[in-house]
């Protein structure tokens, strides 16, 4: 599903942001990247969603070589990706079910199934009744929830979160890794960078360590059902 092969990243004024990192992550399972602040994830993050290149090393998801993609097939690949960032870009002129119908409106997704769709991605993240309200109106909660509905409105395969609890409060932090759960539980690949211990000791994935970016040996490995005993 997805596999990262000595991959470094150097930027132009030569601070090396990722030190020939290599990892596989297999298709359903969950996996949390973690590491201290400055260590490489939201630079891996960039990476695997083809918003940067690797200088050099490869990073293959579903048999396509991220590197070599030409640019003209970065929104193809995109679209099978649910992309959830530390800044959430929620657009607060729009409703929430606007701010939900937008990716389907930019891959032509049929109108009159759009708004059902949509719908739908909302009642699974919990906010079935919150449609007409402006994201200004949500909690916190709420406003990550919406972030997490846009991003999985188009089924994607792999859904790669940034620190998505690193502004909640512990309630609302359990609340969105449950949902994030479920989403694993039906075979969506979930890799998330986090730092968090309340969630870490919720569930139990596969640990992916960055430490001043290079991998370090994986901190666990899943139980069986993929939560934590």
């Amino acid at each position: 599903m997805i596999t990262a092969n000595a991959v470094t990243k150097r930027y132009p004024e030569g601070h090396e942001a990722l030190k020939n990192v290599s990892f596989e992550i297999t298709a359903g399972e969950m996996v949390f990247l973690t590491g201290h602040s400055g260590a490489g994830k939201s630079t891996l993050f960039k990476l695997l969603a083809a918003i940067e290149r690797p200088t050099s090393g490869s990073i293959v998801i579903n048999g396509q070589n991220l590197a070599a993609l030409r640019k003209s097939a970065i929104p193809y690949l995109r679209r099978k990706l649910g992309l959830i960032f530390q800044d959430q870009k929620l657009l607060f002129d729009r409703s929430v079910l606007d701010n939900v119908l937008l990716p389907l409106s930019i891959v032509g997704h049929p109108v009159k199934d759009a708004p059902r769709r949509a719908q739908a991605a909302l009642a699974k993240v919990g906010l079935p009744n919150r449609a007409k309200a402006f994201p200004i109106t949500l909690s916190g909660g709420e406003q990550q929830r919406l972030a997490i509905a846009r991003a999985v409105v188009n089924r994607p395969a792999i859904i790669l979160a940034d620190e998505p609890t690193a502004n909640l409060d512990a309630a609302s932090a359990i609340e969105i890794i449950d949902i994030f759960r479920a989403f694993q539980q039906v075979g969506v690949t979930v890799v998330i960078a986090t730092h968090d211990p309340l969630i870490m000791a919720r569930v139990n994935p596969r640990i992916l360590r960055l430490d001043q970016g290079q991998m370090s040996e994986p901190a666990s490995t899943p139980s069986a059902d993929g939560v934590a005993p």
